[in-house]
């Protein structure tokens, strides 16, 4: 069998005769801004897939964010056009189209051509601002096959147009205005990117958000590709966005808390409401960005929710003296919280900006927080108690799943680095290098066992459905065998004791038939790594296996297909009266050899790396899908049941 982890040796004089021994100053280029950013893009908006693509659409919305945001707009609309150029509009003040003072050059063409160029870079003109600090516009503009700016001041409406990144002339006056704004078309160039193809729904999900975080600003987007529109306009801002979050769950009161105020410049709002869940949902925003791996601000927020619910409960005698405290585990069970920041010198971690570094941050939020809270709790002594109640149980069940977890291991004579008896590890230990299949069944898991490279892959079969950790409390989950087999085998525990840097195995990968049965294992898995270990999935080691659906044998021919179109375009191109099919729908119906050539070979097989895209989006999908709420559920089959790919009937 061969695999992924061979490796060769070069000869060490080889790479010294691949290159020019010599090296002066002739061989140092110097690159302008536009060229650089042309040769390195992924420097500038992470890579030049869709990701990258439709970075691009944010960033020219951010600097229309930024004028909302310093009070001057409050109407943006977005156009995909039907050739995939993009155009944004806005009613804000507009670039200045004067000459920079001490420069031969205007401010419009300074933004779009100059890295680092705006006026961000002090609070005369933005307190805050969001997207890339001053090389947003510029950014687009490099990457873009064309670019035409047109800016409404002063009465007059200005045009000047780029071709990849440059200016075609100086600029002109094209006409009369009314009121001020401004617009940006552009066309992402195709040299760049793999596809320029926008994706509407990716779109308006950031769009949304960002109306949610900009309360009274309207955003509309067109798409003229197949003549879609939508606007958002929330007048309640984040306090309408926890609410949409809750949406068709029970809460434990009736209205989200919802905390506005400044500190030393720095604008903060939260709002949080508890449902009767066992999961947590916060997301954290710095500056209208969503900061993925929180930060400064989301751990003030946390500090403050578990100070003063502890503070609380000991006052009003809901804890005892010699009961301990409420642990940050226990106040946040069941929370759907927002925590926003916006404040003039933002300090992020990495190009994507997925973290807050400002250490004054903390202090601010966890002040801010803990009084309006604080004053809430007293004000609303009913809605307090249920919250504190809802604490309680969760303080219960986490001190029961310990218990549980603690007699498991005893009974078993476990200690936590044994692993799994059903377990059949692989013999390398570099855990880069190590791969673990969940294996739905003994009879695939078999089959798994005796195809598979045994020195860096290993099996996990799991019998039956496993829990749906969706409407299971943690003391249930710790004692489901399935799930705990799972936890021991990947060594990183889970929620808040999740430690990557222990995992044994970088690729963990779902394989399950192509089934109903399969389809709702693998669901289930899925939901119990994004409520449980969410960083599996954010760390990139989550992935599903794609066994095939069809093997077709024409004559001496044998063809593996993966999808019902695959099989349909195979049967184009071959003679029907020499063909054999067969549909899988099991994986134990294959021979070891078999699943080896087609779903766990390196080299030939298909895996879909388990991604992400929208935390909002992915939260209530699990919820509807896994929760108890049927109608949700009934209306979701219901809207997309001709949309089914594979229908085992």
């Amino acid at each position: 069998m061969q695999s992924e982890w061979q490796f060769s040796a070069m000869p060490q004089n080889t790479m010294h005769n691949s290159v020019n021994q010599e090296y002066t100053a002739k061989d140092i280029q110097i690159l302008d801004e536009i060229e650089a950013v042309r040769l390195r893009p992924g420097m500038y908006i992470g890579s030049t897939d869709k990701h990258g693509l439709h970075q691009l659409l944010y960033e020219i919305v951010y600097n229309s964010i930024d004028e909302a945001m310093a009070g001057f707009c409050d109407q943006i609309e977005v156009t995909i056009h039907e050739d995939n150029s993009v155009t944004v509009i806005d009613n804000g003040r507009g670039i200045p189209t004067d000459i920079i003072p001490g420069q031969d050059i205007t401010a419009l063409e300074a933004v779009l051509t100059r890295l680092h160029a705006g006026a961000k870079f002090s609070n005369h003109v933005y307190g805050v601002s969001s997207g890339l600090h001053g090389v947003g516009a510029s950014v687009v503009n490099a990457l873009s096959s064309w670019l035409k700016a047109e800016v409404k001041r002063e009465g007059k409406i200005y045009r000047q147009e780029y071709h990849q990144g440059v200016s075609k002339g100086d600029i002109e006056i094209v006409g009369d205005a009314q009121g001020t704004g401004t617009s940006i078309s552009f066309l992402a160039d195709k040299e760049i990117f793999e596809n320029v193809d926008y994706d509407f729904d990716l779109a308006c999900q950031r769009l949304k958000e960002l109306a949610y975080l900009n309360k009274g600003v309207e955003i509309t987007i067109k798409d003229e590709r197949n003549d879609q529109d939508k606007t958002f306009y929330f007048e309640g801002g984040i306090a309408s966005f926890i609410r949409r979050l809750n949406k068709n769950r029970a809460v434990i009161h009736p209205y989200p808390i919802h905390i506005s105020t400044t500190i030393d410049s720095t604008v903060i709002e939260a709002a949080l409401q508890y449902n009767d869940s066992f999961t947590e949902s916060t997301l954290s925003f710095a500056n209208c960005v969503n900061t993925r791996d929180g930060g400064s601000h989301l751990t003030g927020f946390r500090a403050a929710l578990t100070r003063v619910f502890n503070d609380y409960a000991r006052n009003n005698k809901l804890l005892k003296e010699t009961d301990p405290n409420l642990t940050g585990e226990d106040v946040r069970e069941g929370a759907v919280a927002i925590i926003s920041v916006k404040l003039p010198q933002p300090q992020f971690e990495g190009q994507t900006k997925a973290r807050l570094g400002n250490p004054e941050v903390k202090s601010q939020v966890e002040s801010a927080v803990a009084n309006s809270l604080s004053l809430y709790l007293e004000q609303h002594p009913n809605e307090a108690k249920a919250i504190i109640e809802k604490c309680l149980t969760a303080a219960k069940a986490r001190e029961a799943a310990r218990k549980a977890r603690d007699l498991v291991l005893k009974r078993a004579g476990f200690e936590i680095s044994t692993l799994p008896g059903k377990l059949a590890d692989c013999s390398e230990k570099e855990p880069a290098k190590c791969e673990l299949y969940l294996v739905e069944g003994d009879s695939a898991g078999g089959s798994a066992k005796q195809g598979r490279d045994r020195r860096f892959q290993a099996i996990l079969p799991l019998r039956g459905k496993i829990l749906n950790v969706e409407k299971a409390a943690k003391d249930k989950i710790l004692e489901h065998e399935e799930l705990r087999a799972i936890v021991t085998a990947l060594r990183a525990s889970a929620d808040e004791q999740f430690d990557s840097s222990k995992l044994r195995y970088h690729k963990i990968i779902i394989m399950t038939d192509a089934d109903v049965d399969g389809s709702h294992i693998r669901t289930l898995l899925l939901t119990f790594f994004y409520r449980h270990m969410t960083e599996l999935i954010n760390q990139g080691y989550l992935y599903i296996a794609q066994p095939p659906l069809y093997r077709i044998k024409h004559g001496k021919q044998e063809f593996w297909l993966y999808s019902e179109q695959e099989r349909e375009e195979k049967l184009k191109g071959l003679r029907e009266d020499k063909i054999e099919i067969q549909r899988y729908k099991g994986l134990g119906e294959m021979t070891p050899q078999q699943l080896w050539e087609t779903t766990m070979n390196p080299a030939t097989r298909t895996l879909l790396k388990v991604q992400v895209e929208d935390a909002i989006a992915a939260d209530q999908a699990f919820h509807m899908l896994m929760g108890d709420e049927v109608l949700p559920r009934k209306r979701f089959i219901q809207a997309h049941a001709q949309s089914v790919r594979n229908l085992d009937i």
